[in-house]
């Protein structure tokens, strides 16, 4: 009797055995595709657009749509002033941010011009190390995100956008600075991966930063270089 209750027992640990690792590989399956799949959608900051227009032209849209949200597009966004005839000519500038602390440092030399809060990746990754601007548009479209997971945006009218690049981060992955009229959370992380700052401080930094900006696009060139950006620290949700 005693060895038909071990058979037992040994035939249900068997099929315990069984259907855990059944499940667990199942599992594991699901977590790769999910991931795959997320991947596949999100392969830079601007998952969509990937810098796509780069026109720098206003678009005649009254919405845009950001983490399942629709959301008004400022009027006045379209009357911000051009600071083209304000433009400083000094060459000894760089951009400092840092992500710890959600700060921006626009320096010349030891001078600090300006400082301001920021929001950095949270729906994905902002790099760090160092870059330079490469070009620079007073508006854009930027659309991304993954609508499966309730990341999706669609946001025209992104005033006063910087994309930077480096050798790791190539200019197709659309990383850059920019105003952001969708939040006003700034000192935290909001974002797919890039910089995001009031609207009217990043019409300053645009302003102040080279290339001088010449027209509604603005490519960094020989003459013309682009402000080094440094990035730096772990976002507070690391």
């Amino acid at each position: 009797m005693a060895k038909r209750k071990r058979n037992k027992s040994s035939s249900f640990t068997k099929k315990f055995q069984k259907y855990f690792f059944l499940v667990s590989g199942l599992a594991l399956l699901i977590s790769s595709l999910y991931f795959a799949v997320n991947n596949l959608n999100s392969p830079c900051a601007n998952s969509i657009s990937c810098i796509n227009d780069l026109s720098g032209k206003y678009e005649d849209a009254k919405f845009g749509h950001f983490m399942g949200k629709s959301v008004n597009i400022p009027s006045e966004i379209a009357q911000l002033p051009d600071y083209e005839e304000v433009l400083g000519e000094s060459n000894d500038k760089h951009i400092y941010i840092d992500l710890t602390n959600q700060k921006l440092y626009a320096k010349e030399g030891d001078r600090t011009v300006y400082e301001f809060l920021i929001s950095s990746g949270k729906w994905g990754r902002t790099p760090t190390g160092d870059f330079m601007t490469w070009i620079k548009l007073r508006y854009t479209r930027m659309t991304g995100g993954n609508k499966a997971i309730g990341t999706f945006y669609d946001l025209p009218n992104v005033p006063y956008t910087m994309y930077f690049y480096n050798s790791e981060y190539p200019k197709y992955r659309g990383y850059g600075i920019h105003g952001a009229y969708w939040h006003n959370n700034f000192g935290h992380p909001m974002s797919h991966g890039c910089i995001n700052m009031k609207p009217e401080e990043a019409g300053l930094l645009y302003a102040w930063s080279n290339p001088l900006s010449i027209s509604f696009t603005t490519y960094a060139e020989d003459k013309n270089q682009g402000t080094p950006i440094t990035i730096y620290g772990q976002a507070p949700w690391d």
